[in-house]
């Protein structure tokens, strides 16, 4: 396993580098809309970087964020309320959220079903999901899902497609944008 608790530093400095214009296009307009009477939560935050560039397009929204590494949390910017907790169980009330985020950290769940069971289960009624991770399907992706296995991580990486069919059956509504060996998802229940 990637020692997240002691890489704070890093992603903190280095980790907005694979954050391409387009993705960050798609965060914007996935945001659109949203009002300062609403609240996101950043699954498997880490340093908050999804976060920052989300604040960057909407600062009127609460936002939260949750990673099991508390040596991530602790670089996250000030407005960014953090909790320590995993995907598989978040240590929240039921409908607490407007959006979820999962910025690069689906890939490192340990149980994909339970982390899906749990956000359906904090989102309101009619939520909103917004996913950003790399395509397994392109020789990228691959090299990335080597890596990590390597490294001992779960590697949990779908092509596209497969992710639509996955939220489909947890009765997301699915929207996919694809950048080259990354995509997006922009999903609403």
């Amino acid at each position: 396993m990637m020692p997240f608790n002691n890489l704070g530093f890093v992603f903190k400095h280095f980790g907005s580098i694979i954050y391409s214009k387009p993705i960050l296009d798609d965060l914007c307009l996935f945001l659109h809309g949203f009002t300062d009477k609403e609240s996101v939560l950043d699954i498997g935050a880490g340093t908050g970087v999804m976060s920052e560039f989300a604040y960057r397009c909407n600062d009127k929204l609460r936002y939260v964020a949750v990673d099991p590494a508390e040596g991530m949390l602790k670089y996250a910017p000030p407005y960014l309320e953090t909790y320590i907790g995993e995907a598989e169980a978040l240590p929240f009330e039921d409908d607490s959220f407007d959006a979820v985020f999962m910025g690069e950290s689906l890939h490192h769940f340990h149980d994909i079903d339970a982390a899906f069971l749990e956000v359906v289960r904090v989102l309101k009624n009619g939520g909103r999901l917004f996913i950003y991770d790399f395509d397994k399907g392109t020789f990228l992706g691959k090299s990335i899902y080597m890596m990590e296995k390597l490294f001992g991580e779960p590697a949990n990486f779908y092509e596209p497609s497969v992710l639509k069919e996955i939220l489909e059956g947890y009765g997301f509504t699915v929207k996919i944008n694809k950048h080259k060996w990354r995509y997006t998802v922009s999903a609403s229940l």
